[in-house]
């Protein structure tokens, strides 16, 4: 499932220049290719980070919920990714880029979780998560340490 559509990245950056970044033949059209490399690779990325929490894509049909922050996420990936095609890239792309990555990583380690009403389905290739049971340890590894 999608995240974004190329009108949803030409939207974004604006007509005039989401055609200087996509139009490779001169045509005065952005090229279809160049924009479908970009949104993929852009969602691939924003995957490639979920991936390591939640089962991707992650279903929008079931956490409608995410849609608008997983579009807004994938767009700065994606107007980064056209940029950098035709440099220089705006502070502003790059500060954008930049904190979607910071934010995409704090969510990959667990310090964030997604704001979804609903849980969203863990990664089942990370298997099984080991638990522990029993009574408290009486003694630490430092407490031990020397003897």
């Amino acid at each position: 499932m999608a995240y974004i559509s190329s009108a949803d990245i030409q939207e974004r950056l604006g007509s005039s220049a989401y055609v200087q970044l996509a139009d490779d033949d001169g045509d005065g059209v952005a090229d279809v290719g160049v924009v479908d490399e970009t949104r993929l690779g852009a969602e691939g990325e924003v995957n490639s980070y979920l991936a390591r929490r939640y089962q991707v894509p992650i279903d929008l049909t079931v956490h409608t919920d995410l849609i608008d922050l997983l579009a807004s996420i994938t767009l700065d990936v994606a107007e980064y990714r056209l940029r950098l095609r035709r440099p220089p890239v705006s502070d502003d792309a790059r500060r954008r880029y930049s904190q979607t990555i910071e934010w995409l990583e704090r969510l990959a380690r667990g310090v964030i979780e997604l704001p979804a009403a609903a849980t969203v389905a863990a990664n089942p290739a990370r298997g099984t998560i080991a638990t522990t049971t029993g009574e408290d340890r009486l003694l630490t590894r430092d407490e031990l340490a020397g003897h």
